[in-house]
């Protein structure tokens, strides 16, 4: 999913590109590459859905379709997104994905031998 607003890195106005599958979360920036990776920590019903506090950045509270793992349902699905943690919860079951912050990467770090 995209999310519009203000680049940490580049501070211009740009998608965000959200992903989050089992085994990794990342959020991109579509202007300047700037790239942030969540790795999972916790899988676990939690009625409030954030397993966790935000930090000193604003925090994206989103919504999207997907398919839940453990319910199997396809349906809304909490995205909360801060500086150092992710959590995507499913509406129908609360089932809840706990990535915390693990990597930072700005585009073409690889070419630098990163």
């Amino acid at each position: 999913m995209k999310h519009r607003t203000d680049c940490y890195h580049c501070h211009e106005i740009a998608d965000q590109v959200i992903t989050a599958v089992p085994y990794q979360a990342q959020v991109v920036c579509d202007h300047c590459g700037a790239t942030r990776v969540f790795i999972p920590r916790i899988e676990d019903v939690d009625p409030s859905g954030t397993l966790g506090k935000a930090l000193k950045y604003p925090v994206w509270e989103l919504v999207q379709d997907a398919t839940c793992r453990n319910c199997h349902v396809t349906g809304p699905h909490d995205i909360v997104v801060s500086s150092r943690i992710l959590t995507v919860r499913c509406h129908n079951c609360r089932f809840t994905h706990f990535y915390k912050f693990d990597l930072e990467y700005m585009a073409g770090d690889e070419e630098k031998g990163m």
